[in-house]
């Protein structure tokens, strides 16, 4: 399949999936004639992020609020407003060299950031301390699926007679009144 992306919408194409549109002063200055190419762009880019990036220069610059609106609220694209040229290709360069660095934003996988919370739960079940409670979240990212594993499962971890237990407890029937 071909996408419009390679066809030539963007401006750039970057590694990692992101695309990147560039809105120079004289598009600005010269009229609305880069509203359609901002509308193709977004209109192609499914699979990608978007990123517009606008010069924000002394000429341009009364009409940047204006370009801001259309194309982050009317569009839903990222804008980032740049100087010149200059500013934009060390943006680009940028971006695509933090690629290969972690990003302290992004929210990390169960395996690597897990919830204290449940690890405090699992660690009131009869015969679990922290560390069979580590070893059974490492396999069981959640208390539901740690609840409906079968005792086979369980006993591979942590041993047959603490399968036994947690199975137990979890299975066993509850009285009401």
């Amino acid at each position: 399949l071909l996408s419009i992306f390679q066809l030539g919408v963007a401006d750039f194409h970057l590694p990692n999936k992101s695309c990147i549109l560039y809105v120079s002063e004289s598009d600005i200055i010269a009229g609305s004639s880069y509203k359609r190419k901002l509308v193709r762009y977004r209109n192609a880019g499914s699979n990608f992020q978007g990123l517009v990036l606008v010069e924000n220069t002394r000429l341009s610059e009364q009409y940047f609020t204006a370009v801001q609106k259309f194309v982050v609220f009317d569009l839903g694209l990222t804008l980032l407003p740049v100087r010149g040229q200059t500013e934009a290709s060390q943006l680009i360069a940028q971006i695509v060299h933090g690629e290969s660095r972690e990003n302290p934003f992004r929210r990390r996988s169960a395996s690597r950031l897990m919830d204290p919370q449940v690890l405090s739960m699992v660690q009131l079940v009869p015969g679990v301390g922290r560390v069979k409670a580590l070893a059974l979240l490492q396999h069981f990212p959640s208390i539901h699926q740690l609840c409906n594993a079968p005792p086979a499962e369980l006993e591979s971890i942590v041993g047959q007679a603490a399968a036994q237990q947690i199975h137990s407890f979890f299975h066993k029937p509850t009285y009401s009144l």
